[in-house]
């Protein structure tokens, strides 16, 4: 599973545990390093540890896992790296602070929730 359809993946895995304001963003032609940013907020740090969980334990049995995941310390901002799709799941307010989905114009945003 790649591109869109993992990001889709993804999407859905993160509904299932509460996830909101979910954005698949579209890089494709505009990064070579990968083609799409899933962003995801959980309310606390312990909703987005549920949700980083659940997404590497759900796409690991599918066949699916990461080649990076970085911030399980501080749980503010987790970041999972499929190599086509890079997965931030946020607290509310950093989520608010670095506002990810304003920094490429012109990209095509599907919101999922």
């Amino acid at each position: 599973m790649e591109g869109y359809a993992l990001a889709k993946r993804i999407t859905e895995l993160a509904l299932d545990k509460k996830g909101f304001d979910i954005m698949i963003i579209d890089l494709k032609g505009i990064t070579s390093s990968f083609d799409y940013f899933v962003i995801i907020t959980g309310s606390v740090d312990q909703h987005v540890r549920a949700l980083a969980d659940h997404i590497r334990k759900e796409l690991s049995r599918e066949g699916v896992k990461p080649i990076g995941y970085e911030g399980t310390t501080n749980l503010k901002w987790v970041l999972i790296d499929f190599v086509d799709v890079v997965v931030h799941i946020f607290d509310p307010e950093t989520r608010d602070y670095y506002k990810l989905e304003t920094i490429w114009k012109d990209v095509k945003i599907e919101k999922a929730d």
